[in-house]
């Protein structure tokens, strides 16, 4: 393929590089406009939700652009998968990291020096490195691209300090365009990003954070294992995706379960070695049912597109985690699920990580973004509208794929039932956890409550009138609510918080939501996977599962991700519509001319043995 080089900026060349190389047929929202503004030799500084195409932005204009395209990009792995990807496509793209030997180094530096390589990825420690710079001064650089940006702030828990350097860019290479980008940024944060990377004359562009295809979920949590098998055998069973944790211990036995359940499933943390993480994200992404049960320390910058679900089975630390890793779900635009189960003693747990803060301004900062989140957890609204709202961002209408739309919550007065349940917190001297306050209500005594003289309390069986399950609701809205707190001391004791003076008083009044009862999924046959949206007969499945059975073939013969070949939504688009040659090849999404060469023989060749065999049956 002919990579297009050159200084060339009509919207109809960026057009056809889209089409030619990339196989789309029309730019989505913004990038058109980004693309103009970098390949112009303007700075920009994009915010779009993963799966948005955000790398089109850069990938196109260092194509169209004189030399080559500098990608700072935080982790190894990502940056490995970036360039295997491009290759597939024709693009002569390459990476400098610590994973190379020297003679692999020194050829990649040659190939640069000779104008052989359109986009070279480095990670910005290397980019910073003695003499780096200085080598790159010797180059005609055709842009420079800050991926994962976000990294910049010291808010975010993807701090990483060496981004704080790379405004130096602008000071060497002041006529050379910048582009940032990152899927995670509210207002503030975009500031910040602005300000730390020199920024502050870049064209900001700042994509709808929305995305549709995703199902937003939030349940009670109460036996959380079991809920989480529950999930993946009725709704997505041969599925790859996330599940999430608090903790490195949570992770490994979370996956040593679904090891017994018959699933392929590994955990990931920071405490393995470094040799071991890079082996589960490779097989994470070449393995089409693979899930990965880990901490945050897994998932930044992830380029596999056919992950179907992320799961939270702890809640995250803040509204801008959760949005960054459920956007790991569905970047293919195919419809996924994002769920979270959580309980007060998870909060606990929360509260005691910011307690650990470094300065009472981080704490501030993290207990404003705790109690959003909770917030998020607790809301009878459309989910997505909270979600966005977070982020700047109005939707008019409740979206119809959340669960709070799915499932409209009830809600109920519960100023009473506070005011018993307050009472409780405080006759028992804030010292006690939910279920210890729980039976006290429902006038359930045992040896410790009866040494204590609690059931000689007033409080005693005065919330005879609601079940367990909404008890335990009631508290975790008022800890949702900031009304109680749950002691850091170890022992989850609850004490008064907030307005509960006033509620207690009678001067507020509280409405609570009614916990819905989760709809039962249809119980699918073991090994039965989901049907692919869009294929409507029995003969387009079948013709689906043939043409991945084509692509897993071709990848583990090529050494590559089952995606790279072609993703799922190529493949859907050819079950459907059965093109019979290779020039109506050319309409399919995500077949440029490169892979349309290398690999559109084979999957045609599926498509008309499965035709010729169909008609037969028919004919029989």
């Amino acid at each position: 393929m002919r990579t297009p080089i050159g200084a060339v900026s009509e919207p109809a060349d960026q057009r056809s590089v889209l089409h030619e190389v990339f196989g789309f047929t029309s730019f989505r929202g913004q990038q058109e406009a980004i693309v103009r503004c970098v390949v112009g030799g303007g700075d920009a500084l994009v915010v779009m939700p993963t799966g948005s195409g955000k790398s089109l932005c850069y990938q196109i204009p260092a194509l169209i652009r004189d030399g080559t395209g500098i990608v700072v990009s935080p982790l190894i792995a990502l940056m490995e998968d970036q360039v295997t990807a491009l290759r597939q496509l024709g693009i002569r793209a390459e990476y400098l990291n610590s994973s190379l030997p020297p003679m692999e180094q020194s050829r990649v530096r040659r190939q640069t020096e000779a104008g052989r390589i359109d986009l070279l990825y480095v990670a910005p420690e290397r980019l910073l490195a003695d003499g780096f710079l200085a080598w790159l001064e010797r180059l005609p650089i055709a842009l420079f691209a800050i991926d994962e940006a976000h990294c910049v702030s010291q808010w975010g828990h993807d701090f990483r300090p060496e981004y704080l350097h790379l405004a130096v860019l602008h000071a060497r290479w002041p006529k050379v365009p910048r582009i940032a980008l990152t899927a995670t940024a509210d207002p503030p944060t975009r500031r910040e990003i602005a300000a730390k990377l020199g920024l502050a004359d870049a064209r900001m562009f700042v994509g709808g954070f929305d995305r549709p295809n995703i199902r937003y979920r939030v349940m009670p949590k109460r036996n959380a294992r079991a809920q989480l098998s529950q999930f993946l055998r009725a709704e997505h069973n041969g599925d790859s995706g996330i599940v999430y944790c608090l903790s490195r211990k949570r992770t490994e036995e979370t996956a040593q379960q679904l090891v017994r359940e018959g699933r392929s499933a590994l955990p990931y943390h920071a405490g393995l070695a470094a040799d071991v993480r890079r082996a589960t994200q490779r097989r994470f992404v070449n393995d089409e049912a693979c899930i990965i049960v880990a901490t945050v320390a897994f998932g930044m910058g992830i380029d596999k597109p056919d992950v179907r679900f992320v799961y939270h089975l702890d809640p995250p630390k803040s509204l801008e985690a959760y949005y960054q890793e459920t956007g790991r779900a569905g970047r293919d635009g195919l419809p996924a699920t994002a769920m979270m189960t959580w309980g007060v003693s998870d909060v606990a747990q929360l509260r005691q990580f910011i307690a650990s803060g470094e300065s009472e301004a981080r704490r501030r900062v993290e207990h404003h973004k705790l109690s959003a989140l909770l917030g998020y957890c607790e809301t009878a609204r459309c989910r997505r509208q909270v979600l966005l709202q977070h982020f700047g961002e109005t939707l008019g209408e409740p979206c119809g794929n959340c669960d709070t739309c799915l499932e409209p919550v009830l809600t109920w007065d519960g100023t009473i039932a506070t005011q018993k349940a307050l009472s409780a917190v405080r006759r028992t001297g804030e010292r006690f956890g939910q279920s210890y306050l729980i039976d006290l209500l429902l006038g359930q005594t045992n040896d410790r409550m009866a040494r204590a003289g609690h059931d000689r309390l007033p409080t005693f069986g005065v919330g005879a009138d609601l079940d367990q399950r909404t008890w335990q609701s009631v508290f975790r809205q008022l800890v949702a609510g900031g009304f109680l707190e749950v002691d850091l001391d170890g022992y989850g004791g609850m004490r008064l918080a907030g307005d509960a003076a006033k509620v207690l008083r009678g001067e507020r009044t509280l409405e609570l939501r009614h916990d819905p009862t989760p709809p039962r999924a249809p119980r699918r046959a073991k090994g039965a996977k989901a049907a692919p949206a869009g294929l409507g007969s029995d003969a387009d499945r079948d013709l689906f599962e043939a043409l991945r059975a084509k692509r897993r073939e071709l990848a583990k013969a090529n050494g590559l991700a089952p995606f790279m070949v072609f993703p799922d939504r190529t493949l859907i688009e050819l079950a459907a519509t059965k093109p019979a040659d290779s020039a109506a090849l050319e309409t399919i999404h995500g077949i440029g001319q490169a892979k349309r060469e290398r690999w559109g023989e084979d999957f045609l060749r599926v498509i008309r043995d499965f035709d010729r065999t169909d008609a037969e049956m028919k004919n029989m």
